[in-house]
């Protein structure tokens, strides 16, 4: 909390001019839009050699761009010290916090943080206060867990981090030990899942359902825009997991590679209204206990991942939590898709058509009345 208190010493210093800070990756573009669409100054973060989406193509997203060696460079105190001098309010997302690391991030990056610097690390499956712990606490609905191959005794999903790729895992599915164990041999032998990871693989219940990312906003202002906002359902497009799909069974079958589960797009979805009220009542729970572990809680973006499906033991239909995004889930066909986006126009008077704008609402409110150290740490 020592990085905090000091973080908080810069934020008072900004006066109502702050610029939003952007990692070039994963959600770059939909930050800087939202972040110009609201009026602010933007500056990325570029690592150099995959700078050109954002200095080439869409450079107008950005007043101003730092290049890096690689992204960990961000921890100098050059660059630190640029963004303070612009005043900049960092927004966190997936890649920053795996490229640069939870400890430079939580010890090392004195600049302002949108949001709780120390919930990243709650993503991560093996932390003993991760996503798990939180959404049990919550009393979540998770799929069943199985501690080891041996138990196995329905379809399961096994998710292992792949060997290559710290942003990804590799998936695949098994009904039984034998079929855990067979599976395991190739993947290792083709060298996309190594043995420590195997180890550290967590092997649950597969639900036969309908997918939903239930997509959030929590404040930290709470006195001027409420506890959160529900901003909308998507779905992933994964590789080859996809491709696999689109073919007749009888097709599928013929194909004699792993199937992988790599995030490589979203989709638009909704849900129907009279299962939606189980979502928002398991946001409010979660919020609940991060502010308890995690103070002062969730602010920004999460996400809670999912699927509905019949529950065995009641025959009615259940919403199962199986991943926590605790900031923003880098998903931009939430806004163009989501029916909510009208919903919050009118709730906050104001037009909203991207659930970033929600997060620009709030620095924007903080800054002019004086209360950015509510909303950093």
């Amino acid at each position: 909390m020592v990085l905090r208190e000091r973080v908080q010493r810069v934020v008072e210093e900004y006066g109502d001019e702050v610029s939003i800070g952007i990692f070039g990756s994963h959600s770059a573009k939909e930050i800087g839009a939202a972040a110009k669409m609201a009026g602010f100054r933007t500056v990325v973060v570029v690592q150099r050699g995959r700078d050109a989406l954002y200095t080439r193509y869409n450079r107008h997203l950005y007043d101003e761009v730092i290049v890096v060696e690689r992204f960990r460079d961000m921890l100098s105190e050059e660059v630190q010290h640029r963004l303070r001098e612009l005043n900049t309010i960092f927004i966190p997302n997936r890649s920053f916090a795996v490229y640069v690391g939870y400890e430079g991030i939580e010890e090392r990056f004195e600049v302002p943080l949108y949001g709780s610097r120390f919930m990243l690390r709650a993503e991560e499956r093996e932390h003993p206060r991760g996503q798990y712990y939180l959404l049990e606490r919550a009393g979540i609905r998770v799929p069943k867990c199985f501690e080891s191959p041996e138990e196995i005794d329905r379809l399961c999903i096994v998710k292992v981090q792949q060997a290559a790729n710290p942003l990804e895992r590799a998936y695949f599915y098994a009904s039984s030990p034998e079929d855990f164990h067979a599976q395991a041999e190739r993947l290792l032998g083709a060298g996309i899942i190594s043995e420590e990871g195997l180890k550290r693989a967590r092997i649950e219940e597969y639900v036969l359902g309908a997918r939903f990312n239930a997509n959030f906003h929590a404040y930290a202002l709470k006195d001027l825009f409420g506890d959160f906002d529900f901003v909308g359902f998507s779905d992933r497009r994964q590789v080859n997991l996809q491709g696999f799909l689109n073919l007749p069974a009888r097709d599928q079958l013929k194909i004699q590679v792993p199937v992988t589960n790599e995030e490589i797009g979203h989709m638009g979805i909704t849900m129907r209204e009279s299962k939606q009220q189980v979502v928002y009542e398991y946001a409010e729970r979660f919020l609940r206990v991060a502010e308890e572990e995690y103070p002062p809680g969730m602010i920004g973006s999460f996400s809670l991942q999912g699927a509905m499906g019949y529950a065995p033991e009641t025959g009615r239909l259940e919403f199962y939590v199986f991943d926590l995004s605790p900031r923003v889930p880098g998903d931009p066909a939430v806004g163009p898709t989501s029916p909510e986006m009208r919903n919050l126009s009118i709730k906050h008077g104001r037009r909203i058509e991207d659930p970033l704008d929600l997060a620009m609402m709030e620095i924007r409110e903080a800054a002019v009345l004086g209360r950015l150290k509510e909303i950093v740490t």
